[in-house]
């Protein structure tokens, strides 16, 4: 086997199951925030908004953990950067279980975040450099890690909750981490060859003629992307357990809505990535946001059980797809030598909009007392999205069908 031949080998699909492996236990610490919220907050005795801060510092944190630990990823390999994480993650939950005020709380949470994102940017992009003919579905996949600790852990951790209390459970998760992500860590060691590193970048420069914008325009372009579609995002992901407590379903009734609407994101993560081998990350990722915007109309009317469950669903199922579209396009156009630090940078982006809207959403509810405001905020920036993939699309079209299309 030659090193161009190691790309979309047995090796690499090997690769892709420890990476899928990994990013469902080293990303536990996006959703436990969220199962917690309300423990939290009648705990402290604090407002919405408040309550929202432990996740807000964890999403910041976890924006720049993508950068930065991705171009970590570039420099020295995914190995290191996991173990350190690993720690940090530990450690952070340790904290957290030990937090005497709200505050300390949030700061723990923001290195929280910071060490959890090694699992889903860095590790996105590094499984990116192994795949060239599949690389759509093989990120989809290594990105519905996330979903899937997503869907596991909050019904796994509500009945923790439920008898022993948050700082336990943060307790509990701080010595698996350790246990799980160090030890797995140790199977990624290999490093892609050189040779197949440069077929990737001359794939990718051809490629780069079909899209008017210069690279870091285009990144920047994604990063404000990632921002609308995520602020729109975070609405019922991030408040989806309260919204159910309000209405007197319960935070277990709540926690099982997630866990359906990340089990729907995963499906069309999935099917996202097929579609991105064959349309395109561009074209993907368009589709994605209309369809997750469509699906936020819907939780305008409804609030019976039934309906909000089958809502969280089709929620799931529309959106799932749309974050992973932002690594296809970076990998698609950009040097196969940066994949860490540019698929990084746009991950940030989307995670500083999932923070951002986590905390926008809960202030426009303790301004309003509900939350009928805060979804139509979330649609509003899902627009903002829409009309930059609509403007990339339409610059990226190949000439002729400009020509027609004119």
């Amino acid at each position: 086997m030659t090193d161009t031949d190691i790309l979309d080998s047995r090796y690499s699909w090997t690769r892709l199951l420890v990476t899928l492996a990994i990013a469902l236990v080293g990303n536990v610490g996006m959703w436990a925030v969220i199962v917690v919220m309300p423990a939290v907050q009648a705990e402290f005795a604090i407002d919405r908004a408040d309550a929202s801060l432990p996740y807000t510092l964890t999403m910041i944190g976890f924006a720049l953990g993508n950068f930065g630990i991705g171009r970590a990823v570039d420099r020295w390999g995914i190995t290191l950067a996991l173990s350190g994480a690993a720690g940090l993650i530990a450690v952070s939950f340790a904290a957290a279980a030990l937090s005497p005020t709200v505050m300390l709380l949030s700061l723990a949470h923001f290195f929280l975040g910071f060490g959890t994102a090694a699992s889903f940017g860095p590790l996105i992009a590094d499984i990116s450099l192994w795949f060239q003919k599949r690389r759509g579905i093989a990120v989809a996949i290594a990105a519905s890690g996330n979903y899937l600790s997503g869907a596991l852990w909050p019904m796994v951790l509500s009945g923790v909750l439920s008898g022993y209390g948050w700082r336990v459970v943060f307790a509990v998760l701080a010595v698996l981490t350790l246990a799980v992500v160090v030890p797995l860590s140790m199977l990624l060691r290999r490093r892609v060859p050189m040779e197949a590193m440069t077929a990737q970048a001359m794939a990718a420069t051809a490629r780069q003629g079909r899209v008017p914008f210069r690279p870091v325009v285009l990144q920047w372009m994604l990063g404000i992307a990632g921002i609308g579609c995520c602020v729109a995002m975070s609405m019922p992901q991030v408040h989806i357990v309260s919204f159910c407590v309000d209405l007197g379903y319960g935070p277990a009734v709540g926690a099982e809505m997630l866990s359906l609407m990340l089990l729907g994101g995963v499906v069309s993560r999935l099917v996202s990535g097929a579609l991105a081998d064959r349309l395109g990350g561009v074209l993907t990722l368009l589709i994605g946001s209309a369809l997750q915007c469509a699906a936020l109309f819907l939780f305008l009317p409804f609030d019976g059980l039934v309906p909000l469950y089958l809502v969280s669903l089709v929620f799931g199922l529309s959106q799932g797809g749309i974050v992973p579209a932002y690594a296809i396009v970076v990998r698609e156009y950009m040097p196969a030598k940066e994949a860490g630090a540019r698929v990084g940078f746009v991950m940030m982006a989307t995670i500083m909009g999932m923070a951002l809207g986590g905390w926008m959403s809960g202030w426009i509810y303790d301004m309003s007392g509900n939350y009928e405001w805060a979804f139509l905020n979330g649609i509003a920036w899902n627009f903002l999205n829409i009309a930059i993939m609509i403007v990339i699309l339409m610059r990226g079209r190949p000439p002729k069908l400009r020509a027609v299309a004119t």
